[in-house]
């Protein structure tokens, strides 16, 4: 909450201290509500002008007195509820004033003014006092002078310099409340412009890119489970790294799995870990990653191709948060938050029986959409903007701008690969380019060059039965379409505007499923 470290560079606590330092030979330290120093690193070497504070931090024994008693000012500014006292010193017989520091109703740590003393010490306290010293293990070497050195303060003096000390606790609150309104302020005026261009590393203004950015806006205080949904290459990943950094567990373990990368029993030993001797290869105990991720989050990509044994022992670990390693017999507890992440129809799996309707329920807490590249065309120009001053930076040429002709080419086609696809072909285009600083159209890759042509329908009459006509085209654009989304037929239904049933019956009824079509090309070669 607090940057300890600036607080050096604000002038009217520099002065403060200064002044402590100047009229009354206080030294002034900064806790945290943990109770640790945050302007102090023990040293021998650093010197302070108050003569008993240059004793006592001088030597490591008188360092280990001088943290503890940090510890517990801090202890009784936590606990206590009074804003400034008075604690008896280290070494027994000096004083430090303490001065707590409250945001938001909440204690982040406070300000110790060390030393002064109440009144002079006669000789036999001071005899007592220097054996309990020398008891305590302090080299008494130099005390006699930082004593005869140090100030008595009368009530006058503490007066002045108490209030002192509560003005630099009042200059910190002010500081970072002011900081407060001013953040405060600028999200307002995020929010009241609407449009963003990016978020972390995603970069986007259309109004799909809009709508994500404000769902991970309101989940990124949740701890509470998510599904990432999309196509290949549209950023699951980094979309879960988005809400990972965003969230209050951005300081702990960002892991990673890709489910359909391993068979059942390898995926079960990543996931959960396994015991020595539990298979033949397992000659040590192997942490799994949920608990590598543990008090972290656990993305786990391509979810839907888990088999339904590993779906299981999944929800266990969400619905108790408790795991067995493969061949242990200990329960093991973590937390985990788990962000999910599948381009499949989950729901039609969970009819087909490929996946568990009450797993998918405690995934899918949270449901993130990612558009795909086709219906968010006006972040193209965006995405190539950054795409190339990226590439160019990571291969040190000059800038590079892309012709008229081919941003158009790159506009009108539909990338099917998204983000991704578009990424390496930006990378591929800076390559191949060259020492041109302008990249033409033919250098775009044919797949991309040709589409517009490819994708015109030839061949349809212009004359004869309008039914027939249309029937032709329609069967045309089906069949082009199942070649182009590798028969994905409910992203193909998507894309014509009919339902994933009436493309079904379209399809049957022309004779374009890839079985039928396989036949026939076999009978045809026999």
């Amino acid at each position: 909450m607090i940057n300890w470290d600036e607080l050096k560079h604000i002038h009217v606590i520099k002065k403060l201290k200064h002044l402590l330092a100047q009229w009354y030979d206080l030294e002034i330290f900064f806790v945290d509500e943990q109770g640790t120093p945050r302007n102090y690193q023990p040293s021998k070497d650093q010197e302070f002008k108050n003569p008993l504070c240059h004793f006592l931090l001088s030597q490591e024994k008188g360092q280990e007195m001088f943290l503890k008693f940090l510890e517990d000012s801090n202890d009784k500014a936590a606990g206590g509820n009074l804003n400034h006292f008075e604690v008896d010193g280290p070494l027994g017989f000096e004083k430090g004033f303490v001065s707590r520091i409250f945001l938001n109703k909440e204690y982040v740590g406070s300000i110790v003014a060390y030393s002064y003393l109440n009144s002079a010490m006669d000789s036999e306290s001071k005899k007592k006092i220097k054996a309990k010293l020398k008891s305590a293990g302090l080299d008494l070497t130099y005390f006699e002078a930082a004593l005869e050195e140090s100030r008595n303060h009368n009530q006058k003096d503490k007066k002045y310099f108490f209030e002192l000390v509560d003005l630099i606790a009042n200059e910190m609150i002010d500081f970072y409340t002011e900081i407060t309104k001013r953040e405060e302020r600028i999200n307002a005026l995020n929010t009241e412009l609407g449009s963003r261009y990016s978020y972390d590393s995603m970069i986007g203004k259309s109004k799909p890119m809009q709508e994500l950015y404000s769902l991970l806006d309101k989940i990124k205080n949740s701890d509470s489970p998510v599904l990432v949904q999309g196509e290949n290459g549209t950023g699951k990943e980094l979309i879960a790294k988005s809400i990972h950094f965003n969230s209050v567990r951005k300081d702990a373990t960002f892991v990673t799995i890709n489910c359909s990368a391993f068979n059942e029993n390898l995926l079960d030993s990543e996931l959960f870990g396994h015991v020595k001797g539990s298979f033949t290869g397992a000659v040590k105990d192997k942490k799994g990653l949920f608990e590598v991720a543990h008090n972290g989050t656990l993305f786990m990509d391509e979810v839907g191709d888990m088999p339904l044994s590993m779906q299981v022992k999944l929800l266990r670990v969400l619905q108790e948060g408790t795991l067995t390693p493969v061949g242990g017999t200990d329960v093991k507890k973590v937390d985990v938050r788990v962000i999910a992440a599948t381009n499949k129809n989950l729901k039609e799996m969970i009819e087909n029986g490929e996946f568990r309707e009450d797993l998918y329920y405690r995934i899918n807490v949270i449901n993130v959409f990612v558009p795909p590249l086709r219906e968010r065309k006006e972040d193209i120009p965006l995405l190539i903007d950054s795409f190339l001053v990226r590439g160019c930076d990571e291969k040190k040429v000059p800038l590079k701008q892309l012709a008229k002709r081919t941003i158009e080419k790159i506009y009108d086609y539909p990338w099917p690969g998204n983000i991704r696809e578009l990424e390496n072909e930006i990378e591929r285009l800076i390559v191949l380019s060259g020492d041109e600083k302008r990249i033409s159209a033919d250098m775009i890759s044919a797949r991309i060059r040709d589409f517009g042509a490819t994708s015109k329908v030839k061949g349809v009459a212009a004359s004869g039965r309008l039914k027939d006509a249309i029937e032709e085209l329609e069967k045309t654009m089906i069949r082009e379409g199942l070649r182009r989304t590798k028969w994905n037929k409910s992203r193909l239904a998507k894309e014509l505007g009919i339902s994933r049933a009436g493309l079904i019956m379209k399809v049957e009824k022309y004779d374009l499923d890839k079985r039928t079509i396989a036949m026939k090309k076999k009978d045809g070669a026999a």
